[in-house]
């Protein structure tokens, strides 16, 4: 049940994530394309880097590696320093969905103080209206396909006794 509630996940997320980078998710629709250019404010602090070192945008080390944020646990990138306050709100469970992320651009210290953390962000910058950035990072993020075939590979073969 706990694999079949695992791929269940994946499968939503990777939906998610696709739609909203396609402009058709809930809340907030960005324009990947736009976001990619608007991204470079963004690589002063952070760097895209894919799982096996690839450098998708080049970029600072001041905040963490941005690839797969979307659908990632908040303040869960291994060896980066968090602040207090983004760590407690990690300690939450919570997971950076794209209307999160939007939510946080444009005001970490206020985002951290409504979710379960306290004290000013260590992110100081703050962006009006972040959907195409956060449109662009999940379109660069790992295949969506990638995280349900690994998924179902692990689910049970409930039809297979059909077979």
């Amino acid at each position: 049940m706990t694999k079949f509630l695992a791929f269940t996940a994946a499968a939503l997320l990777a939906t998610s994530a696709a739609a909203f980078a396609d402009g058709h998710g809930h809340g907030h629709h960005g324009d990947p394309k736009k976001g990619e250019k608007e991204f470079n404010r963004c690589k002063a602090c952070h760097m895209i880097v894919d799982d096996e070192g690839n450098a998708i945008v080049k970029g600072g080390k001041t905040g963490p590696n941005l690839y797969g944020v979307v659908g990632r646990p908040v303040a869960s990138v291994e060896g980066f320093k968090y602040g207090d306050g983004i760590l407690a709100v990690g300690e939450t469970g919570m997971v950076w969905e794209p209307e999160l992320l939007v939510e946080y651009a444009m005001d970490p210290t206020k985002f951290i103080d409504t979710h379960g953390g306290s004290g000013r962000s260590k992110m100081t910058f703050k962006i009006k209206d972040a959907s195409n950035i956060v449109a662009f990072l999940a379109s660069v993020a790992p295949a969506p396909e990638a995280a349900t075939e690994e998924a179902a590979d692990e689910a049970p073969a409930e039809d297979a006794a059909t077979e």
